[in-house]
């Protein structure tokens, strides 16, 4: 398979796991990132990096030659974040973006899978969250995420563009190699925050409300393994490739857990006791987030892997067990 891609954000934990994913594939990868988040230990070694920022025109048109489509993971990722730094997430997440686009324009490539998020709906009017909910972001993380689809929106109407917009819920898990894996800092997301306490490198886990109308309180969310969401890039992308329309997707679990659920699992796996600290709810947690994936399992053919969320938890724990720095 002779098709060149070019990664943005490829250093990051989704796009370094989709990037190991590609080449397993036969594809061959470019990647472009800032590092500003990603980790090139990350990457592996036979892969063609470039260190740039999509602001700059001239690095990202260059970044584009001899290219066939592009996976577009690059932007910055915290909901709370993006409400403090507004701009930031405009400058970076759309300006980003709209760049990337006009360079696309210029250097001849018209594909693009871009990473979008759940973030785009909002507070859900009902459990499963399909496609066709309506959309009322709830941060400017996510109003950024629904404007650049928007914009690829009207590239496709205007210049021909076709993209695949896939809208993650809660991506979790590490790849089975354990060579890499999740590292934030500072760490947001549950699963790694709950695997540090067991590591001993925090003292317990917040619990942020317990009085949710769920069975046991605490908010319900819906995590889906990195791998699987690899699977579903490559099948948009090899979508794309042949000719098809641009196309939006949830990707999901398509069950809910609990946060006391993921909690008591991660007891489990780790065998280790986890200290539980109980705090009022945050602003803007809706109590259960959910995904209907059912259109990218009919029109992709998309399969998981790794449904369980036990199993998602243990590639994790392997990761974290062997990387207890991150990398």
């Amino acid at each position: 398979m002779d098709r060149n891609l070019l990664v943005t954000g490829g250093a990051g934990y989704i796009g370094s796991h989709v990037v190991r994913q590609l080449l397993q594939a036969g594809y061959k990868v470019r990647i472009f990132d800032s590092l500003e988040n990603g980790h090139k230990e990350a990457l592996p070694e036979n892969v063609e990096f470039v260190q740039g920022n999509l602001l700059d025109f001239e690095a990202t048109k260059k970044a584009l030659e001899g290219v066939d489509a592009v996976l577009h993971f690059a932007a910055y990722i915290e909901a709370g974040e993006s409400m403090a730094k507004p701009l930031n997430f405009f400058e970076n997440n759309l300006k980003g973006s709209v760049t990337l686009l006009e360079a696309m324009r210029q250097t001849d490539v018209s594909k693009i899978v871009f990473s979008s998020t759940a973030a785009i709906y909002g507070e859900p009017e009902y459990i499963p969250i399909d496609e066709k909910h309506p959309k009322k972001p709830t941060n400017i993380y996510g109003l950024t995420k629904l404007q650049i689809e928007k914009t690829l929106d009207f590239y496709d109407r205007i210049f021909g563009f076709k993209y695949a917009a896939l809208r993650y819920f809660n991506a979790a898990g590490a790849d089975e190699s354990g060579e890499i894996g999740e590292d934030h800092y500072p760490e947001s997301h549950l699963i790694p925050l709950i695997l540090q306490v067991a590591l001993g490198k925090r003292e317990g886990i917040n619990i942020f409300g317990t009085d949710y109308p769920t069975k046991d309180g605490t908010c319900i969310r819906d995590y889906i393994h990195i791998n699987d969401l690899g699977t579903a890039h490559i099948l948009s992308l090899e979508k794309l490739l042949q000719g098809s329309d641009s196309m939006r997707y949830n990707l999901g679990n398509g069950r809910g857990y609990s946060v006391k659920e993921v909690i008591e699992m991660a007891k489990k796996v780790t065998g280790k006791e986890i200290k539980v600290i109980e705090s009022g709810r945050r602003e803007g947690d809706p109590a259960v987030l959910v995904a209907s994936s059912e259109k990218a399992k009919k029109e992709l053919g998309w399969r998981l892997r790794y449904s369980k969320i036990e199993k998602i938890i243990e590639t994790a724990w392997e990761w974290h067990v062997g990387h207890p720095k991150g990398f």
